[in-house]
């Protein structure tokens, strides 16, 4: 049986070469579809950047997990420059690392990642707008307004959490604009693509991202039964630095992305039986399912959970259920890796 925790990074002596490698060839497509190729068809241009934008988000992912390099500082300069444009990689760090204590996994306060809204809440919120969230439960909505939604939350939370002070929060987004920064002026230095394509390449790459995303959690009594794992080996599981294990990366969040396959396939029945079997045989059977169809309710089915927060007790006292949606964090991170 898997262990419960294994924080610890894998590592094949100083580096670990198929990220190293994969880095230099995400680097090579992103400027090849920024320069030659805009000038050649400006509609593929933009396809291969959204592949490009997408492999560099799970490659930030690896890169917060501590690799490819010992030193933190030497892997995390690897993704200074701010290709995905819209997600500051501090953000992302901070946020997903709190999303791995998984005893909160789908809390809706207490999980950045999570979907799911308290139920009191979501029998408050307007008709038309839980219209719309239940249309962001299906993978077509997620995949076409999830990335807004989530940018969305996103900056107004953090704008909210500047005002209070928070410096680190105030940091991850001044490092970004740096990284920003890199990126203009390499358009502006070559004279490609102009920063409207930028923003819609980097809008498609999200949302190829939510692919992933959209069903890697359920909600589960037992933490252990809340991650998916996704058998597939095409080129989404490539895309996505082999995440769609993702019950493997959750009980192993230290090991390379290259190494969770093997692991899983290695002892199939015992994940499978940590896990609930809560497994898809391959993305094509998730798209089948749940294109047109939510997978779950936006309401969290079993809330409370053990150990739920909920909103705060002042939130709570005064009936503010603005103050309690203000609380969440809702689908911050599930469209970003």
């Amino acid at each position: 049986m898997p262990a419960g925790e294994i924080g610890l990074r894998s590592s094949d002596g100083g580096f670990e070469w198929p990220t190293v490698l994969l880095l230099i060839v995400t680097y090579l497509l992103w400027s090849l579809a920024t320069t030659v190729l805009w000038q050649l068809s400006p509609g593929l241009s933009v396809a291969v950047l959204a592949l490009a934008i997408a492999q560099f988000s799970s490659l930030q992912h690896e890169v917060l997990h501590g690799h490819p390099f010992r030193s933190r500082l030497w892997s995390e300069a690897t993704v200074f420059p701010a290709l995905t444009l819209y997600v500051p990689y501090l953000r992302f760090k901070d946020l997903h690392l709190r999303h791995h204590h998984d005893p909160h996994l789908t809390d809706p306060y207490d999980d950045p990642e999570s979907n799911y809204h308290d139920p009191a809440v979501w029998a408050r919120l307007p008709r038309a707008m839980r219209w719309f969230l239940r249309l962001n439960n299906t993978l077509a909505g997620r995949m076409l307004f999830g990335p807004a939604i989530s940018l969305w939350a996103l900056v107004r939370a953090d704008a909210r959490a500047i005002l209070r002070g928070e410096r680190r929060v105030l940091l991850g987004w001044a490092l970004h604009g740096a990284g920003f920064a890199v990126v203009l002026a390499w358009l502006r230095l070559t004279e490609g693509m102009p920063l409207w394509a930028y923003a819609v390449a980097a809008y498609l790459g999200w949302s190829l991202l939510k692919i992933r995303t959209f069903l890697e959690h359920r909600a589960h009594r037992a933490a252990r039964a809340r991650s998916v794992v996704v058998e597939s080996r095409g080129p989404l599981s490539l895309l996505f630095l082999n995440n769609n294990f993702h019950a493997v990366h959750h009980s192993c969040p230290g090991l390379a992305w290259y190494r969770l396959p093997a692991l899983y396939f290695a002892n199939r029945e015992g994940w499978l039986q940590r896990n609930e079997a809560y497994v898809y045989k391959d993305y094509t059977e998730i798209l089948r399912a749940h294109l047109f169809r939510p997978k779950d309710p936006v309401a969290h089915p079993i809330w409370p959970m053990p150990n739920a927060a909920g909103p705060s007790e002042d939130a709570v006292k005064g009936g503010n259920v603005g103050a309690v949606v203000e609380e969440r964090h809702t689908g911050l991170i599930a469209a970003l890796e």
